[in-house]
């Protein structure tokens, strides 16, 4: 029993970290793409592009038009899904990044499991222990440090900067929603199915919107350059592919606090990327607080013991 528990944690734990490599190149693959696109055109051709290789995926799975069935029951939850959560993160973060730097994007997804505690603790009644009271704490103190919210100029479109920090905090309010509200969508169905089914909304809602707001997107695909199109193909496949795939596997050993947690581990390898590819400053407070996550995340994952408690009793009710 103790092996089975430490290997369902070990392997949730292994996904996680991939998921938020995946996710950690989005700014550097957005500021890539910002040269030929627009932020909105940006968010969305990727999540299309996914949404029909989803859709290709489960039309060769058994039992296709049942599921399509017991996903019409749940179109509620689905859109839900789909337009607080995806569309509202996707957009924000996109557009954010797009207006201010890959390296604030990455710095505020710290945000992400604080909006994460919250919403599980209020939607899931998820327990916030004091652990992970102090742990979240500790990694919002990291995000005051590396917060960039004090920069007030303007950039070369003529927007502040803060505007879109203030874009990217409401992504992040969106992912935040999506990742706990998923969690119930996940008893009835699979991380795959769940994922495409909470984008389909989102495509249908937001297609029409961006050909009214970018008629002429599509044309803009021509003039993408070799490293334009591995960017859209790192985002459609690797962001909004792989990664929500892992995570959603990875919520079904661990509770969405403790997986929340794990996306403090986005804004160091994001500022990382950023520093290597773009080539954007790091200042000494972003070493600083990138130190502060990792211990606050460290404390979560090592110490907290609610994830065990929780699957030890779901092993009893199989062994019973």
């Amino acid at each position: 029993m103790f092996s089975v528990r430490n290997v369902r944690v070990t392997f949730a734990l292994l996904l996680l970290i991939a998921a938020n490599l995946f996710w950690a190149g989005q700014g550097v693959a957005i500021k890539i793409l910002a040269v030929n696109d627009s932020p909105l055109a940006i968010a969305l051709l990727p999540l299309y592009s996914i949404t029909i290789v989803g859709l290709g995926l489960l039309i060769l799975r058994p039992g296709v038009m049942q599921k399509f069935r017991a996903a019409w029951r749940f179109h509620r939850e689905f859109f839900l899904a789909g337009i607080c959560g995806q569309l509202m993160a996707q957009v924000g973060m996109t557009v954010g990044v797009s207006w201010s730097t890959a390296s604030n994007g990455a710095i505020l997804s710290l945000l992400i499991p604080i909006f994460g505690a919250l919403i599980a603790a209020w939607l899931l009644r998820e327990r916030l222990s004091s652990l992970r009271v102090s742990s979240l704490s500790l990694g919002l103190a990291g995000v005051f440090i590396l917060s960039p919210l004090h920069n007030m100029s303007i950039t070369r479109n003529g927007r502040h900067e803060l505007l879109g920090d203030l874009l990217i905090t409401a992504g992040c309010i969106g992912s935040a929603f999506y990742n706990v509200y998923s969690k119930r969508l996940l008893n009835y169905f699979s991380g795959i199915e769940t994922l495409f089914f909470s984008y389909l909304p989102a495509t249908v809602f937001s297609l029409p919107v961006l050909f009214l707001v970018e008629p002429h997107c599509l044309d803009k695909l021509e003039h993408l350059t070799l490293t334009q199109w591995g960017a859209f193909g790192y985002l459609a496949v690797f962001f909004y592919g792989l990664a929500m795939v892992f995570f959603l596997k990875a919520l079904e050993a661990v509770d969405v606090i403790t997986a929340s947690a794990s996306l403090y581990f986005i804004p160091i390898a994001g500022v990382a990327l950023a520093f290597c590819i773009l080539k954007e400053r790091l200042a000494p407070r972003t070493i600083a607080g990138s130190a502060i996550v990792l211990i606050a995340t460290g404390m979560l994952f090592f110490f907290d013991t609610s994830n065990q408690t929780e699957i030890l009793r779901d092993e009893d009710f199989v062994n019973n």
